[in-house]
């Protein structure tokens, strides 16, 4: 299933995507799960599949999209993760390269990134996400996929000149990392590990690569980060970037006021964003 949460007439709706049209769950669902994060704190993902022979109700130009998840309690960014990215950066530090995003710095598919005013590095990095299914912790890589209710994209933008010697002061800033357009549920996609993912500027391929190379592969990811702290239904890893990105290009090419980013991810689909100064 294809899963959207949005807005509908001013309210919080979430739904199922088929043939480019939402068919709306909050009415059919909402007096027992109130939120697409409320299905998965009650994992009641099997319970809205019934549904999937119903009448699509919505047209994607009737909602503004929010983020998959709107209001994780955690989101857990992985840096340096494929290989081309840490040649990049001469990354040589070994174990996984963690930092957090706050859940008040994303918005949804379709709506506008807001480029920082005072800054001049303003970055792209297209992401895997990743969504936890189940309260997650101190778990192995084998159990690792039982934890994990689907999958979307996300454009983790960075502000370079913010970043100093660690990356949480350049990742935060209101509306500058994008999670869409839908979740894909993990039954949809056998292997995670095996997607094209894409970062498209203006129309032109600027990231390029496929989950295969990441280093730290997601089952390891989840086992390492549920070793230090309980996950819980809804938080949201994003699995790191590959290489393309502005800072390392020559000439460098940073994210500006009218420009198109989208990310795209085979079987998952494409997060599309305009930049806003």
């Amino acid at each position: 299933m294809k899963l959207a949460n949005f807005l509908y007439k001013d309210e919080k709706h979430y739904g199922m995507v088929q043939n480019n049209r939402i068919i709306d769950l909050f009415p059919l669902m909402g007096n027992k799960y109130i939120s697409l994060q409320d299905v998965l704190q009650h994992n009641a993902i099997a319970e809205i599949e019934e549904f999937q022979n119903n009448k699509e109700t919505i047209s994607f130009d009737e909602v503004i999209f929010l983020p998959v998840i709107d209001t994780p309690g955690k989101i857990l960014c992985v840096g340096m993760n494929y290989q081309e990215k840490r040649r990049e950066f001469n990354e040589k530090n070994q174990a996984p390269t963690i930092f957090i995003r706050f859940s008040d710095s994303q918005i949804g598919h379709n709506r506008l990134i807001k480029k920082p005013f005072i800054s001049a590095e303003f970055d792209y990095e297209g992401e895997l996400a990743v969504i936890i299914g189940k309260e997650c912790y101190n778990v192995t890589e084998q159990e690792s996929a039982s934890y994990i209710a689907g999958y979307s994209c996300y454009m983790d933008g960075s502000v370079r000149d913010w970043q100093h010697s660690w990356y949480t002061a350049g990742k935060n800033w209101p509306a500058t990392g994008a999670f869409g357009p839908f979740m894909v549920t993990a039954n949809e996609i056998p292997d995670p590990q095996n997607l094209t993912i894409k970062t498209i500027l203006n129309g032109d391929i600027v990231q390029n690569d496929n989950t295969s190379n990441m280093i730290h592969k997601i089952p390891e990811l989840i086992a390492y980060i549920s070793t230090f702290t309980r996950l819980s239904a809804g938080d949201v890893i994003i699995t790191g970037s590959p290489g393309g990105v502005g800072m390392k290009r020559v000439p460098q090419l940073f994210l500006q006021s009218g420009d198109l980013v989208e990310v795209e991810i085979e079987r998952i689909g494409r997060l599309s964003n305009r930049i806003s100064a």
